[in-house]
């Protein structure tokens, strides 16, 4: 048997959109004020998006609970422990918030990916983009990948896996043959934006100025517009 002292406190949150677990544990980890930061870097949007463009078919790989793929070692264990009304437990595997998650997470999946990753497949977290010039080079390129996931143990998420695509919404963008394509989407929630009326919804949009009237008038009305604007044109787009 082995003590441990309580380090952080957990809140029970609903997954949205009907996961497969429909729950999940959220933590407020004192141990993030003591824990180097480990700052491995994600791949550049640009970089990513670039060599996806121009390819013939695209396969959408998802992880399945992310973090959760990633055993903590055990003389660290301890410093995980939570309460909760029944007893106090410990992680045995990485948690959601962490602040070293992320990195260590990203790390994890250019290892095992690292001899893919750029050549026939794209790594954001645990979004794998395959794609190939031709239908067949994409086959083998997904089989290569498949494979690599059986001999790691890396679980996926079927739901949300999506196979011979021609073209696909990646970071924002749309990528296919005929090239990168910004997500209406996205621009259509700026482009739909009204100007704010009331603080609470400036706030929403800029951070304010402390002790100072609210005053919104037609000046204002202009910026916010050509900021509008500009948001969904190029070259911010």
């Amino acid at each position: 048997m082995q003590v441990v002292p309580k380090i952080s406190e957990m809140t029970i949150i609903k997954n949205q959109n009907d996961d497969l677990v429909p729950t999940r544990i959220r933590n407020s980890w004192r141990l993030n004020q003591v824990t180097c930061k480990d700052h491995f870097p994600l791949s550049f949007i640009d970089q990513v998006l670039e060599r996806l463009a121009d390819k013939s078919h695209y396969c959408f790989l998802e992880g399945f609970s992310r973090y959760m793929q990633s055993n903590i070692a055990s003389a660290d264990q301890h410093k995980t422990a939570f309460t909760c009304p029944f007893d106090t437990f410990t992680y045995t595997r990485m948690s959601f918030g962490l602040c070293n998650a992320l990195s260590t997470f990203q790390r994890y999946m250019i290892s095992i990916f690292s001899d893919l990753s750029e050549k026939c497949m794209e790594v954001f977290m645990d979004d794998f983009t395959i794609y190939g010039h031709s239908f067949d080079a994409y086959l083998e390129n997904l089989s290569r990948v498949l494979n690599r996931c059986i001999d790691t143990n890396l679980v996926l998420n079927f739901k949300k896996c999506y196979f011979m695509i021609t073209e696909g919404i990646v970071l924002g963008h749309l990528v296919s043959s005929r090239g990168i394509k910004v997500d209406k989407a996205k621009v259509d929630i700026i482009s739909s934006l009204s100007y704010p009326a009331f603080v609470r919804e400036v706030h929403s949009f800029l951070d304010l100025q402390k002790d100072v009237e609210f005053v919104f008038d037609q000046p204002c009305i202009e910026t916010f517009l050509e900021l509008k604007k500009r948001l969904t044109s190029i070259p911010i787009l």
